[in-house]
């Protein structure tokens, strides 16, 4: 069993700044990637963000060149740096953990962006 923590959600305007963080816990060691998705109102989950544990990285469409994703495997953390937000944004961010068969959310963050 694995539990993620997120923090750091909340609200900001169009242009502004956020950075989510995910603290895992439990079995951690097999974890392969770790990564962020979200969901607006009426609009399925998608990814956003996820990194592997050696680094490698995979972006949504909508968030690459201002959003970055990192990871620290000594603190079992990821973290999500927003940058250049748009009310597109405002979505409820959920942490996810992926092992080789089976993958844990996180209880989910909410981040509002306002024009």
């Amino acid at each position: 069993q694995v539990q993620l923590v997120e923090s750091g959600g909340g609200s900001v305007q169009a242009g502004g700044s956020l950075r989510l963080s995910c603290v895992a816990s439990g079995s951690t060691r097999s974890i392969n990637y770790m990564g962020w998705y979200r969901q607006a109102p009426g609009k399925l989950r998608e990814l956003v963000a996820r990194i592997s544990r050696g680094g490698l990285t995979t972006y949504g469409d909508s968030v690459k060149g201002r959003f970055a994703i990192s990871r620290d495997n000594a603190k079992n953390t990821v973290y999500l740096q927003m940058n250049n937000m748009n009310p597109e944004d405002t979505a409820v961010y959920y942490c996810h953990a992926a092992f080789s068969l089976a993958g844990y959310w996180g209880q989910g963050t909410q981040v509002t962006v306002s024009s």
